[in-house]
């Protein structure tokens, strides 16, 4: 199966897919997608910008996953607007869902953090994240971590591999939600 996976980070969804699949990752950050490519070796790592990606490419791939950057979306907005940074959340998520929603043929997921306004487009919930999606996501029993997808961060120290860490969607549930759009995919075909 062909697999486009964008705001691709450092793989946290991407780590138990497995290498029977051709996976096309895109990162902006050419740093991140060292650390990327240095985990999934033989993934295609595109450096450039996911946003215009999907709109150049979207046709191109079996599944899509896209996890676009959450930092406007997330309930700190709350404490950062009271310390006076204030800014709009950033809508390529809803550009994102809402184009593929109208135009994607093949099974889809976006997903983004818990935001701290009311979703514009009801999302399913599993452990802290949103996912919109063209197919339902069903049956997850796995365990939540906190922390350290790909291992444990160390304790009182908070670096920028840290944080990427923190920042991965947990492994299984990458692993589950890929599963139930193969299912989906078996199922409308």
């Amino acid at each position: 199966m062909k697999i486009l996976n964008l705001y691709a980070g450092i793989g946290g969804n991407r780590k138990l897919w497995g290498d029977e699949h051709e996976i096309t990752a895109v990162e902006f950050d050419t740093n991140i997608a060292k650390i990327y490519k240095d985990n999934f070796p033989k993934d295609d790592m595109i450096v450039t910008d996911a946003h215009q990606y999907l709109l150049d490419h979207y046709k191109e791939f079996d599944f899509i996953w896209g996890s676009p950057p959450c930092p406007t979306h997330s309930g700190c907005n709350n404490f950062l607007n009271a310390q006076g940074v204030i800014r709009y959340p950033d809508m390529k998520l809803w550009q994102e869902i809402i184009f593929l929603n109208h135009f994607s043929k093949v099974p889809f997921c976006i997903e983004n953090v818990k935001s701290y306004y009311k979703p514009l487009i009801n999302p399913q919930i599993v452990g802290r994240h949103y996912f919109w999606c063209n197919f339902n996501i069903h049956g997850y029993n796995g365990v939540f971590t906190k922390i350290g997808r790909f291992g444990p961060t160390k304790k009182g120290r908070t670096d920028e591999t840290d944080k990427l860490k923190r920042n991965c969607v947990e492994s299984e549930i990458g692993e589950h939600i890929l599963d139930c759009a193969f299912k989906e995919k078996q199922v409308t075909t």
